[in-house]
């Protein structure tokens, strides 16, 4: 489904049911059909949405990116043209920041949100324009391996990589189902291709969020992945300690893609925090 919100069309996943709303944003450069498993347990409780956040606006990572509070942005005015008032919010990565900066920023009013792995990087990181070459993230997306002969070559190098290992065995084929397309001239190519990624890698620093936590109102639980690369750039103790309704959970043995690995605790979360909200 596509939601027009003025200056574009914004793509996104329902999960219709008689219950709350539930807005589910995914991370950077992956998609939302990798929330499935979780809103297919959620649903008969929750209504639920999962936007596409990836290539819905065109974005030059060499001028900026597509800036995280203009999507928090479009987020509001989507919520806005579908009636949607005080939602629970669920984020992942970018998604987490991007529910911040759309609950503060642009009005849009929580119930509760749980910010998965959250991206509130060290405040030097906001103070400094840097490069793509200097992003330590856009970087690399621009070098991603984007070319695969068919989908058994794809998943043969999922399972070779460790970003990719402790994904559950659904979550893996539905990314190669959902995150890849047909290349012209043959094969399969990521569908955030390695250019956008990098661009909402860019669009991730130009604005800073810390000044921001302490105006969140609504409960907040932060979830983090007890094996998490993101400790290296991201102080999620002070992200807490900022949000004045904030709670903290480890979820044991998970990196920063905890979703992806461990969607039935995830879903066991979700459903926790939010029916005692």
């Amino acid at each position: 489904m596509k939601q027009d919100i003025g200056d574009v069309e914004l793509p996104y996943l329902l999960y219709d049911s008689q219950g709350p709303t539930l807005i589910l944003l995914h991370a950077t450069g992956f998609l939302p059909w990798l929330w499935h498993p979780i809103a297919r347990e959620l649903s008969p409780s929750f209504r639920i949405i999962a936007p596409y956040i990836c290539d819905y606006r065109k974005a030059d990572p060499e001028k900026g990116g597509l800036h995280w509070a203009v999507v928090a942005r479009d987020i509001a005015v989507f919520c806005s043209r579908n009636n949607i008032e005080n939602p629970f919010l669920v984020g992942h990565s970018m998604g987490a920041t991007v529910s911040t900066l759309a609950n503060v920023l642009h009005g849009v009013k929580a119930k509760g949100m749980i910010l998965i792995e959250p991206i509130f990087l060290h405040e030097d990181f906001y103070r400094t324009r840097i490069s793509v070459k200097e992003h330590p993230l856009a970087s690399k997306a621009l070098k991603r391996k984007n070319h695969w002969k068919n989908p058994s070559e794809a998943m043969e190098y999922l399972r070779s990589k460790s970003l990719f290992t402790k994904w559950t065995e659904e979550m893996q084929e539905l990314y190669i189902t959902y995150g890849m397309k047909e290349r012209k001239g043959g094969g399969l190519e990521l569908a955030c291709s390695p250019n956008t990624e990098a661009a909402l890698f860019i669009g991730g620093v130009q604005y800073n969020v810390w000044p921001l936590l302490s105006k969140v109102s609504c409960p907040v639980l932060v979830v983090e992945g007890e094996k998490t690369d993101s400790k290296n750039y991201i102080n999620l103790e002070r992200a807490v300690s900022a949000l004045p309704r904030a709670s903290h959970i480890t979820v044991a043995g998970a990196g920063h893609l905890v979703p992806m690995e461990q969607p039935a605790q995830i879903t066991s979360i979700i459903k926790k925090f939010f029916h005692a909200t």
